[in-house]
Formats: structure tokens, sequence, C-alpha cells
């Protein structure tokens, strides 16, 4: 809930409780002397422990966040290197150290308060917006929570909402802050300016062969190849199989009157609502209703915004009230029905009529249905004859001949992006195909790559291309246009810094742009953090601001173009901040007290870690 790391960072008590966090939990190879916490418990503050099962769930979220960027999960050592385990506990520990304050106070939680905070998590929204208990159910198995620890974990969140807005929902930032931060955010500058480019200084010699030279030992890791690995490919999976099945036109006819009607397209409805929560609002409309004023014209007048429900079949919409309401209608047409806390009213904007393809449109679908259905019949024997072949050592071009299957020759890197051009590999999929071509051996026969949907993957590793320094042949090109490019700069900031300390001097921009045959162009006015039209970006803004009226300076732009420019204007902010602004700024210095009064309670309270239980629990679930 808290930022602990943030928290710890601005609170002295909280430096000192990480140090210590630092010397017991960094290296995991401390032993434990805390002697006192059961095999269960991996920390406790105060009275309240952090469990192994709360420490997991928490930690295999962060690990899965993690294993999305690696394209792996990282095993117990990798997780300690990029410091989760340590994040886990301080954020775990931020929470028990509310929760024993909490229990100190007696704060308590409603049933009504629970069922209300249900209703409203998006987590289990349904198609129409609204609670789902199908959805609430599923998202708590794949999640592997009970609802008794859902409406507890949810209870502890209420109440260290209630404590620390007792304390904090006042806090904001003070007048002259305000003030202060309103003048650096809203106050302006104009220039003129000029762009250079290279047509405004002289073309560089090329290098010599000894300045190439030179430029690549100095630079020689900037032109240094990646290993790649060549290897032969053959996946074999349903798509794959599918794909090598042939049918006569007896037999996809045949098949398209079997399956015609599950082909069919039901009808669909756009359905728009607005909530009608007060007896004027509900007079309004059923007057609107009954005169025949249209449902645009009555949402205008009210000043309402209609929320889409989508574009759905009727088998698709749970809600009883508005499923027959919705497809009684004509299009165009609107009616009121009961909603939550009033009536609302549904409006269809448009029909999709119920469709069935012909057999010429169906034909693409219907082979696929009828490969497919092959397929699956026969993949576990043809998987079984495969891993044969491959144990007698059958080259992988005569196992793909045999049963029709395409091989791919590729040169894979360890990122295996490559590995894109098989059409029925996952793209999540490809960095466990790349790091098994990396384990594999040349001259070794390597086993299959078992894959989602019973599909399996072989390969031959053909070559590996280790990484090398590049020769100076290989990159002459390449090296003669990066000097080049890196002289012209060096020569556009040199000029730059000429026409900048000439204006310093009190010529003009004017007459200095056309001895360039350049014409200055004239600004709107932007604030610090660059103009909204992008004309002028946050990195000139900020060599803008870096003076006062009349300054004179120079940038390179985050496209790369060399400005030189004059302020011409230095204005205090007209307005004060944007309500949406300060809103945030006191958020952030409300959240900053919070962190520094949570880290204050958790080292009142005292943590304590168990080593032992922590230590094993990593290693039992994601080894050493």
């Amino acid at each position: 809930m808290l930022d602990g790391l943030r928290g710890f960072a601005k609170s002295w008590p909280g430096k000192i409780l990480g140090g210590f966090l630092l010397v017991g939990v960094a290296g995991f190879g401390i032993n434990n002397v805390i002697l006192d916490l059961g095999s269960n418990t991996v920390a406790r503050v105060g009275d309240q422990e952090i469990t192994s099962r709360e420490f997991l769930r928490a930690y295999e979220s962060r690990v899965s966040q993690l294993s999305q960027q690696l394209g792996s999960v990282p095993t117990a050592s990798q997780a300690e290197a990029y410091g989760i385990p340590t994040a886990v506990l301080l954020n775990l520990s931020e929470g028990a150290a509310l929760d024993t304050l909490s229990d100190q106070f007696g704060l308590g939680v409603s049933d009504a308060k629970l069922a209300q905070m249900l209703r409203e998590d998006p987590s289990f929204f349904g198609t129409l917006g609204t609670f789902d208990p199908s959805i609430f159910t599923q998202t708590l198995q794949r999640a592997g929570w009970t609802e008794s620890e859902y409406f507890t974990a949810r209870a502890d969140e209420a109440r260290r909402t209630q404590l620390l807005d007792s304390f904090f929902a006042d806090a904001g930032l003070p007048a002259v802050a305000t003030d202060v931060l309103g003048k650096y955010v809203g106050a302006t500058r104009t220039i003129d300016y000029i762009a250079l480019s290279d047509v405004n200084v002289e073309t560089p010699p090329a290098p010599t062969e000894e300045e190439l030279a030179a430029y690549l030992t100095e630079h020689q890791s900037e032109f240094r190849t990646v290993e790649t690995r060549t290897v032969r490919l053959l996946d074999l999976s349903l798509a794959s199989l599918a794909a090598t099945n042939t049918f006569t036109d007896e037999e996809i006819a045949a098949e398209y009157e079997a399956v015609r009607d599950s082909l069919s397209t039901p009808e669909r409805r756009t359905i728009d609502q607005v909530a009608l929560n007060t007896p004027e609002l509900q007079a309004q409309f059923e007057a609107g209703l009954a005169a025949g004023t249209d449902f645009a014209t009555l949402v205008q007048q009210a000043g309402l915004t209609p929320s889409s429900l989508g574009t759905l079949a009727q088998s698709a919409i749970t809600d009883t009230a508005l499923a027959p309401a919705a497809f009684g209608l004509a299009e165009g047409d609107f009616a009121l029905i009961p909603g939550i806390g009033g009536q609302r009213a549904i409006h269809v904007s448009a029909i999709e009529p119920a469709g069935q393809p012909t057999l010429e449109e169906a034909r693409t679908d219907i082979v696929t249905r009828l490969g497919t259905t092959a397929a699956r019949n026969e993949i576990n024997e043809i998987l079984d004859q495969i891993e044969e072949l491959r144990a007698a050592f059958t080259p992988i071009e005569d196992i793909a001949a045999r049963y029709g299957l395409d091989v791919y020759e590729v040169a894979v890197t360890q990122t295996g992006s490559e590995l894109s051009v098989l059409p029925n590999l996952a793209a999540e999929e490809r960095q466990k195909v790349a790091q098994a071509i990396y384990r594999a051996e040349e001259g070794r026969l390597t086993p299959s790559v078992p894959l989602a949907g019973n599909a399996h993957l072989w390969f031959d590793l053909e070559s590996i291309n280790p990484a090398r320094d590049q020769t100076l042949d290989e990159v002459r090109d390449q090296l003669i246009t990066t000097i080049t490019e890196e002289r012209t700069n060096n020569a556009l900031l040199a000029l730059g810094d000429s026409i900048v300390t000439r204006l310093n001097g009190g010529e003009d921009l004017a007459t200095i742009a056309a001895e360039l045959t350049l014409f200055p162009q004239i600004s709107a006015p932007f604030t610090r953090f660059g103009a909204e039209d992008g004309t002028i970006d946050a990195t000139v803004a900020a060599a803008a601001f870096a003076g006062g009226p009349d300054h004179n300076g120079s940038a390179v732009s985050e496209t790369g173009e060399f400005i030189v420019f004059h302020v011409t204007d230095n204005a205090e902010p007209a307005e004060a901040l944007a309500p949406e602004v300060l809103a945030g700024l006191e958020d952030d210095a409300r959240t900053g007290l919070e962190n520094e009064f949570v880290g204050a309670v958790r080292d009142d309270a005292g943590l304590r870690i168990n080593q032992q239980a922590l230590t094993t629990l990593l290693v039992n679930n994601y080894g050493q």
C-alpha cells in the first residue's frame, strides 16, 4: 500500500532499521538469530506475524513481473540480486506495523463496508461493469486465495486506510509552498530562436586510416558482434499438423452441413445506459419517453454522459432486467428499467442482425476445423514416432518430409526474437526455446522442447558463431559515418557557442541569422516543461529557464536539433495551480508524511526475521 523504500529513505529510524535489514536479509547466508518465531512465520512486526503463505504470495507477484521482463523464472539467488526478498519484506512489514497500531486503537470494519468494497472492486466486474460472483470465484482460485483470506486482507486494508486518514486526511501543503510551486510550475518563457544544421558548418574532412583504426580501438566494445547459433527447427503442433491434411470438396461440404447452425452469428445490439438516481431525472425521462423525445436529446438536456455496455448478444447479458428490455426495442429507441439506487435508461443505438456464412465464406474455417480434429487424433502417435526417429539420429529434414512438416533454418541470438519466423510458436515461448538452444552442445542430440497445447519443437544445432570484435574492413563505412557525424556535431556546438557569445556582446539574433541564411522563429509562451504543441521540448525549455530576461543560450533538442535562442519574455504565472495539479502535490506531501509515520511505527514495534524459514521457503519453491 505504501512505498516502503521511500519511507525508509526519509525516516532516520527507517534508515537505521534499513541497515539492519541489509545485514540480516540481503545475503540470506547469515545464521538465524531469531529463535522464537515458528517455522511457518518468516517475520514478525510487534505481535503481527508475516506467514510463509503471505510472503510467498507477495513474492510470487513480484517474481511474475520480473519473469515477464527476463523471459524465465528467476531462481532464489537471481531474485535476491534484484532485491525482491527485501522489497517484499519491507512492504509486508509496513502493513503489519499499521495492523499492530490498528489493534491498539480497536479499529474494525463492518460487514456492510466489506460488501461495498467487494462490489466496487473492478477485478470482479463482468461484461456490464458490475460485480459478477462467478468472476469473483474464478479470480480467487487463480490467485490461490480463499474467500476468508480475501475478506481478511480487505478488512486489514480498510483499517489501515482508516488509521492513515485519521492522522493525515487534513495534511497538505503550506500556503507558502503552494505559492512557490505555483510560480515554479506556471512561469513561462518566450524565445526567438534559430535551428542550426550541417549546411551551416564546413563538411569535415574524411578520417584517415590511422584515425579510423584509433577510433575503432577506443570504441571496440561498440563494434562487436553478438553470439548467434544457427539451428534447423521442426515443430509439431495442432496447427502445423492440421496444415498437412487435405480434404475433398465433398468432405468440406458435409462438415459445413453438420456445423452450419453453430456458424450462425446471433443478433447483437449496441447498448448505452445512464443512471437516473434522482426523482427529477426519472420524471424527466418518463415524460420524454411519453412525448417521443429521442434519447440523445434527453441526455443532453439532463447533462448526462451515457456509458456504453458494448455490442452484445442476448446470451452474453447476465442482467435479467436488461436482456429482455434491450432486445425488445427497435433501433434508436430507449426504455426505463430498474437500476441500483433508482431507475436507468437503456438505449439501443445499433442492431447487427443474425447471419450465417455461405459454404465458400466458411471454407477456410471448415478446413481448419477438419484439420485440427484429425491432428488432435493423431498428434500423440506422431509425437512418439518422431521421438523414436530422433533417438535413431534420423535427420530433421527426413522426419519433416515423412510427415509433411516444415523445417526452419534460423540464426538465433539469446533474445530469441529471430524465432518469430516460426508461425506456430507463441511470442511468449520464444525465450524458452532460445534458452534451450543456448544450452545445447554441438554434435550432441538435443531433447524436444515441450510447448503449450501438447506441442513440441526439435532442433539441430548447426553452428555456433561466437561474439567477436569486428575488423576495420567490416565496419569501415560505419566508422566513417560515425566520425563524420561526431565532427559535424562538434562544429555545430562550437558555432552555437560562438553565436551565444555574439548575442551576449549585444549583436542581434536576426542579423546573425541572416549571415547564416536562416530565419529566426518566435515561440509561443511555454513552461519549464516545454510547449503544449511540442515545438519547444523539455530540454530546450530547461536551457531557456536557466537564466532570466534577455538570457541567451543554446541546446540540443531531444530530436537532435541544434537550437540557439534569445529569451524575449519572462512571465510570472497568470493563474493559480489547477485544482487537479494542486491535489496531486498535496497527495505527494501526504504520502511522504505517511511514509515517515509508518517507518517510525515499524521501528517502534520491532521487525524480527526468521531467516532459516525464509531461506528454506525460497529454495524449496525457486531453487538456489
